[in-house]
């Protein structure tokens, strides 16, 4: 008689901050002028790494010197099943990142699928998959461009939804939209345009629209790490974790200030390799 297959545990890129540090501005948030405490950054950075491990296999690629932002391994690219597209960054500063993250996926076993345009396309910061219908929510605007979306939808087989971004607060899709099991999606509404709004209101009903007010969105709330029902965050207010609570979530604080001074957090701090079957 066989045995029941078992689940395989999802799978987490992670990249240490041993380089991290604010030595460029390239989004609001960040400021040479704030020093980075690095021993607190690497505290906060192995509770987050425990903490995804409880839930999911992590896995680490190295840091490399002169590569501060290599720790927001969400930009690293995205990837749907075997396959993997690298990220081509808008930033000078962050485009030497790419050969690390290209030879990383092929040493994954990725099949590597490369944009042929520089700049413009930050991986998982900008592309979203949907944890229950079968497409991409991909944002636009500030640090990626709408013209890579029909590659992207080509190479994919799904649909994916353009997001216009509006605030430059929340440069990347990951920081103001996070898709969450069972279909539900935590959103800023304030960072898109009217027709972004229109377009997320059309695909996922109101009684799994998660909407959060301004004080939680700059508190990076929707750059979470969602495993299972686990969400996994820098900080929520008490209402909205109630909120997530009667949904059936459990959710997860953990201190990320330090990398919140470079206008990232949990979900730039990681990257989902299992995002489709």
């Amino acid at each position: 008689m066989n045995s029941p297959a078992v689940a395989r545990a999802p799978r987490v890129l992670m990249c240490a901050p041993t380089h991290f540090q604010v030595s460029y501005e390239i989004n609001p948030w960040m400021s040479v002028a704030r020093c980075v405490d690095r021993d607190r950054a690497a505290r906060q950075w192995e509770t987050l790494r425990a903490c995804i491990a409880e839930h999911a296999e992590v896995v680490l690629i190295d840091p490399q010197p002169g590569l501060p932002d290599m720790v927001f391994t969400a930009n690293a690219g995205v990837v749907a099943g075997n396959r993997a597209v690298p990220s081509r960054f808008s930033p000078l500063q962050r485009q030497p990142e790419e050969r690390w993250f290209t030879e990383w996926f092929a040493s994954a076993g990725f099949s590597i699928h490369s944009l042929d345009q520089v700049g413009g396309f930050e991986g998982a910061g900008d592309c979203l998959a949907d944890t229950l219908l079968p497409i991409f929510w991909a944002g636009y605007g500030t640090r990626s461009r709408v013209e890579f979306h029909a590659r992207l939808q080509s190479l994919f087989g799904r649909e994916v939804v353009s997001l216009k971004l509006g605030d430059p607060r929340f440069y990347h899709l990951d920081t103001c939209l996070a898709p969450l099991q069972g279909g539900y999606l935590m959103y800023f509404p304030a960072a898109f345009d009217g027709d972004s709004l229109a377009a997320i209101h059309a695909r996922v009903p109101q009684q799994r629209r998660i909407e959060v007010d301004e004080a939680d969105a700059c508190d990076f709330v929707c750059n979470a790490v969602n495993l299972g029902n686990r969400i996994i965050v820098h900080r929520a207010s008490a209402s909205l974790q109630r909120r997530l609570t009667r949904l059936g979530f459990v959710v997860d604080t953990v201190e990320l200030g330090e990398f919140l001074k470079s206008g990232g957090s949990a979900k730039c701090l990681s990257l989902l390799l299992d995002e489709l079957p």
